[in-house]
């Protein structure tokens, strides 16, 4: 009967590696990050898969300085992004689109500079404008066809220390979480309406508004820049509503936002996405 089992003595060792690995699972060092400040989303409501990236840091030469970035949102502590915002390079920015938009965001490939187990949830709210003097693998970091994350210090230092500079990072999407409803911030002058739209949750990026008066039809409002929207129409004295659409599809309505007597300068909040 031994001769009959000979052959198969040579895998028992690797039936018995399989068995060990089955009861006990090996598991990446990255795990989901415990919420923080930095966080404005949970980090299991991923949206896409990892992909990868690299990102650089950048710490305001005063911190009183207020950097409203290319998507229009204007001091982004008081408008409640913080320190939790990114920059992203032309290939991710959209033209714009993008704004509002959240990642969560991890250090990779670099045991000396990452810190393990950690990752950070980011807004995208400004643009990294390429630099065509130097070759995407040289000086020019936003380049096409590079995927970067230009962060503060602060968000930064969360995954990596900060003498590793340009690191090799993963992100991917994942929904936005909000407090509060949307914003709809009121700027213009006579029949020139610019509304700029922020703090939205779920997918974080708008794709589309409309705006009614009390004595007009739902108009479409055209984007102007990053996430300031546009439309010439005489809307004073009738109370605002907006619709709002984000990138996923989704669409809320929030009626009469604004009163009758609003005014220029003015910030309404209506309904929010779910998150």
């Amino acid at each position: 009967m031994a001769s009959l089992f000979t052959p198969f003595l040579h895998l028992i060792p690797s039936l018995l590696l399989l068995t060990l690995l089955q009861l006990h699972p090996v598991h990446s060092h990255y795990h989901p990050s415990t919420p923080s400040p930095y966080s404005s989303a949970s980090a299991s409501a991923s949206q896409s898969e990892w992909k990868p990236a690299r990102a650089t840091y950048y710490a305001a030469a005063d911190p009183r300085d207020a950097v409203g970035g290319a998507c229009g949102y204007g001091d982004l502590e008081k408008s409640g992004y913080g320190k939790a915002t990114a920059g992203l390079s032309t290939v991710l920015f959209e033209k714009g689109q993008i704004c509002g938009a959240c990642f969560e965001v991890r250090c990779v490939d670099d045991l000396r500079w990452c810190i393990p187990g950690t990752s950070i949830i980011v807004t995208a709210t400004n643009f990294c404008a390429p630099n065509y003097g130097f070759e995407p693998d040289g000086g020019g970091k936003c380049n096409p066809p590079n995927a970067h994350f230009v962060l503060p210090i602060e968000a930064f230092e969360k995954i990596a220390i900060w003498k590793a500079s340009n690191m090799p990072i993963q992100y991917r999407r994942i929904k936005c979480r909000k407090e509060g409803g949307v914003r709809f911030s009121i700027g213009g002058a006579g029949i020139f309406l610019s509304v700029l739209i922020s703090n939205a949750a779920g997918a974080g990026d708008v794709m589309a508004v409309k705006i009614k008066g009390s004595r007009t039809g739902w108009l479409p409002m055209g984007r102007n820049w990053g996430q300031n929207w546009h439309i010439n129409a005489d809307l004073k004295n009738q109370p605002l509503s907006f619709e709002v659409t984000s990138s996923d599809g989704l669409t809320i309505t929030s009626y009469n936002v604004a009163p009758k007597n609003w005014n220029f300068g003015q910030t309404f909040e209506g309904k929010q996405f779910e998150s």
